[in-house]
């Protein structure tokens, strides 16, 4: 499980997160996601801690603190959306109507 770190400056760098978690323990992983168009984090990441114990740690110390002149968010991540299924356009792709002959 991981731990979901919302409302981040977007001058943090993963090295910073990095070193605030580390307080609390062994930091396995960092993903700092950036936008796909800009290349600009987008304001939140996910930090994965050795055990549950330093994860819960985390949580309860960082939660609702100023860092970086923001109050951040810190809780367990939510398991990912499968994506693949759903969304997206189907049908006969002709406009939204059909023909009648």
């Amino acid at each position: 499980m991981s731990i979901y770190v919302g409302n981040l400056s977007y001058q943090v760098e993963q090295e910073d997160l990095k070193q605030v978690f580390l307080e609390y323990g062994d930091v396995k992983s960092v993903q700092l996601p950036t936008d796909r168009e800009t290349g600009r984090v987008r304001g939140f990441a996910f930090v994965e801690m050795g055990t549950e114990a330093e994860e819960a740690a985390a949580i309860e110390a960082l939660d609702g603190a100023e860092w970086m002149g923001r109050n951040l968010k810190v809780n367990k991540a939510k398991p990912r959306e499968d994506r693949s299924s759903g969304g997206g356009r189907r049908g006969n792709g002709g406009g939204g109507y059909s023909r009648r002959y």
